[in-house]
């Protein structure tokens, strides 16, 4: 035996510690390593990301390449706004009345169909352009069912205690998948052409359906609920009567709204800072590389206990750091303030899931879900007409550096609006009986 006071004893306490930090400064991947469920899920959304950032970069490349209109590539945007808004409440109402699993499996094999749709336009003599607009509005819709869906089933899946790794590995797949997809994409469009990509995307959603096909059935606690209006009504007057969920919901929307200036990096690229469009691609970029780094480095995020009170700092962090990009000069300065702001946003994104997925009851799980999916998909739409807005009554330096303080400001009044927010304690130590034993 070691004797702690001796110098190998004080050697070996060290190692243990740094070896303790080394898994805190890491992604967690108990859930992946102790839930062969997870496993599953986990595997079919790596071939689903996949398949939907190839359709990310294929479908505007081909909108510009029969259109030669940049406005059309913007409007891809509104067409599947619209649809996501629209399904956002009834895919929620969906998820929490079916089978989550057997929804999740539907959804991807839509995917795949309209995957099928692309390819066959992209192959004929005369490619349409509405298609297009159709086929990707269609996919946004499914979103609206195909994340409620998973976000409903995961505590289940998981459990309370691993709840908040699992969200930072989805977080680390999905800004993984964003980082180096595209790329991938590109280089696939202009090696093999628009077709065999759009058959790549096809074969990546029937893949990811027949993983998530082996995840496990996991009940709704309490049975599931009828679908119908009363189903909607109940899960907006849940989220009526829990302020707590409402600022979870509202501080990510407010920093959206106000701290995402992304409709102005062009501008702010090349009047502001001088540079080219190459410059503009690094802006674009710096938020998810900051993002992946954040979520690959995210194992201390388990550990913490104030949840309420890490997610307005990490908000409050981010419209510092936006506000910091606005005043400026510098590239390099620019993109290591929006590298920390995706950073900041990651950890923020991991809590907020977390702390509305637990204070929800499970068989209100999806329709929770879906209003949050809803606003965090029309806060950066909303976030571009505002900064837009404001940079053409202002600058694009003022609308920028506005936006920031407004993002701090908004997390300062929402933490005094809801105490119970700011004061939320994780407790991992509460059971989850609606856990299902897997194998």
């Amino acid at each position: 035996m070691v004797d702690s006071g001796s110098p190998f004893g004080a050697g070996l306490s060290v190692r243990k510690r740094l070896q303790r930090l080394g898994r805190l400064a890491v992604v967690d991947v108990t859930p992946l390593r102790e839930v062969p469920g997870y496993r599953w899920l986990f595997a079919g959304m790596f071939f689903v990301q996949a398949g939907r950032q190839l359709l990310v970069v294929a479908v505007p490349v081909q909108v510009y390449a029969l259109t030669g209109s940049t406005l059309q590539v913007g409007l891809l945007g509104l067409a599947q706004l619209i649809p996501l808004l629209a399904v956002s409440l009834v895919g929620g109402a969906l998820a929490d009345a079916f089978d989550r699993k057997r929804l999740l499996v539907i959804a991807q094999v839509t995917l795949a169909a309209t995957a099928a749709g692309l390819f066959w336009n992209s192959v004929a003599a005369n490619p349409a352009v509405w298609p297009l607009f159709v086929l990707v509005g269609i996919n946004a819709g499914v979103s609206a069912i195909d994340h409620p869906s998973r976000q409903a089933l995961l505590p289940g899946l998981v459990g309370r205690k691993l709840l908040p790794s699992a969200l930072a590995m989805n977080q680390t797949l999905s800004n993984t998948a964003k980082a180096a997809i595209p790329a991938v994409g590109g280089l696939l469009i202009a090696g093999a052409g628009l077709g065999p990509t759009y058959a790549v995307a096809i074969a990546m959603f029937m893949v990811g359906a027949s993983l998530m096909w082996r995840t496990p059935n996991v009940p709704t606690e309490g049975g599931g609920r009828k679908m119908g209006w009363s189903s909607i009504a109940e899960g907006l007057a849940f989220l009526k009567s829990r302020r707590l969920i409402q600022a979870a919901m509202l501080i990510d929307l407010n920093a959206m709204v106000f701290g995402m200036p992304t409709a102005l990096f062009p501008a702010f690229g090349t009047a502001v800072l001088g540079g080219d469009a190459v410059t503009v691609g690094l802006l674009y970029a710096a938020p998810g590389v900051g993002a992946l780094v954040g979520a690959l480095t995210s194992g201390w995020v388990a550990t913490v206990r104030l949840q309420g009170r890490a997610v307005i700092m990490s908000v409050i962090a981010w419209g510092v750091a936006m506000t910091a990009f606005g005043f400026t000069t510098s590239v390099m300065f620019a993109l290591a303030m929006l590298a920390f702001a995706g950073w900041a946003d990651v950890v923020s994104a991991i809590l907020r899931q977390a702390i509305i997925q637990l204070s929800v009851p499970d068989h209100l799980r999806g329709r929770l879900s879906s209003i949050h999916v809803a606003a965090a998909g029309g806060g950066p739409r909303l976030g571009d007409l505002e900064a837009g807005a404001v940079a053409e009554l202002t600058s694009v330096r003022i609308s920028v550096i506005s936006g920031g303080i407004a993002c701090v400001l908004g997390a300062v009044a929402l933490a005094r609006w809801s105490p119970g927010f700011r004061n939320y304690i994780y407790d991992p130590g509460q059971p989850d009986p609606h856990v299902q034993a897997q194998t």
